[in-house]
């Protein structure tokens, strides 16, 4: 099996902009993981994504994201992707 290598990119959004980023994200693929932090950095969520991971099965995740984007202002959105 090829060994994968982890990539992280960090993006900082404005609350209510944060389910549009949240599915840009997911649309791009190769997504391990994605972690919402708060403006002081504390996490506030972390969605581990299973590969194959497409429609109905992220409602739960955009419901909890969009009640998170409710509370914050700013986020910063933390993606490991996958690269084989």
């Amino acid at each position: 099996m090829p060994e994968q290598k982890t990539t992280t990119e960090e993006f900082r959004v404005e609350g209510e902009k944060l389910i549009a980023k949240i599915k840009e994200i997911f649309h791009e693929g190769n997504i391990r993981r994605v972690i919402i932090k708060d403006k002081e950095g504390k996490t506030v969520l972390e969605i581990p994504v299973t590969i194959g991971v497409v429609g109905a099965l992220l409602a739960p995740q955009l419901a909890a994201i969009g009640a998170i984007a409710a509370l914050i202002t700013e986020a910063t959105v933390v993606v490991e992707r996958t690269e084989s």
